[in-house]
């Protein structure tokens, strides 16, 4: 697939970011009103005001683009590229007064994520993931490590509630072959941002929707990883939201094998 992020689109990005930090900041560890959606997750005026933030621009500068959102749902477009928009992902972590949420822009080219970036408003931290392009952490390359054999991973995922039964077996059965004295519980989309600056080897999930996942994989695979699905396979618009993110491609079969879930398909 040719890749068609250009320079502008990068810029485009940046703005967006620096628009929902703005809409973001004066809502963390202040009282916030806090409704509830029919999922029962907590959903704040900083999660509105941000992604109403990156579509105002959207709409005046890309008419033709289609963009999906977590709270305004999807707008259709017409030049085959989708900007897909998660204002707030962590919203507990958010809500806890935790600096490790993260909000997540992503393009998508034809079903495809090629561009995306993880940012965190409080810690002035940005990771910029550009298909082809190393990925960077403010400005700067940064690279996954290696991981010579899987007793040695530390394993991350945001919490064993978010996994049914079934899934949390699965994921029990390749915590149980991690170093999992150092499991990481709690952290949404910082764990990958963290997995590609090298701190993590493996995180696990499961349930995730698009706009949780998409901007995650050019930030993986940029910085030198991989992410795909439970059975291995690369993640794009259809994916069922199982989601699996390697510091080293190397561990790759030894990660799906010990999740034994190949009847996924």
């Amino acid at each position: 697939m040719p890749v068609r992020v250009n320079e502008a689109d990068i810029t485009l990005a940046a703005r967006l970011a620096d628009a929902a930090r703005a809409a973001i900041r004066p809502y963390f560890r202040s009282e916030v009103a806090v409704e509830r959606k029919g999922d029962a997750t907590p959903v704040t005026l900083a999660d509105r005001s941000a992604e109403e933030a990156m579509r105002r621009m959207l709409d005046a500068e890309r008419p033709e683009d289609g963009i999906v959102g977590e709270e305004f749902g999807v707008k259709q477009g017409s030049s085959g590229r989708q900007w897909v928009l998660d204002p707030i992902d962590g919203t507990a972590a958010f809500l806890a007064g935790r600096p490790i949420f993260g909000t997540l822009i992503a393009l998508m080219i034809e079903g495809f994520p090629v561009l995306g970036v993880i940012d965190q408003a409080i810690t002035g931290e940005r990771w910029l993931g550009v298909m082809g392009q190393p990925t960077t952490l403010n400005g700067q390359p940064v690279r996954t490590r290696a991981c010579k054999e899987l007793s040695a991973a530390t394993i991350a995922t945001t919490g064993p509630h978010y996994f049914d039964d079934h899934d949390g077996d699965h994921f029990m059965a390749l915590a149980a072959r991690t170093d999992h004295k150092r499991m990481v519980m709690g952290g949404d989309c910082y764990n990958y941002a963290t997995l590609a600056t090298g701190q993590l080897d493996i995180v696990c999930e499961a349930g995730l929707k698009l706009h949780d996942f998409a901007a995650l994989v050019p930030v993986v695979e940029g910085a030198g990883g991989v992410m795909c699905d439970w059975n291995g396979d690369p993640l794009h618009a259809g994916s069922d939201g199982h989601v699996l993110a390697l510091g080293d491609p190397a561990r790759l079969d030894d990660v799906v094998e010990a999740l034994g879930c190949h009847h996924h398909h």
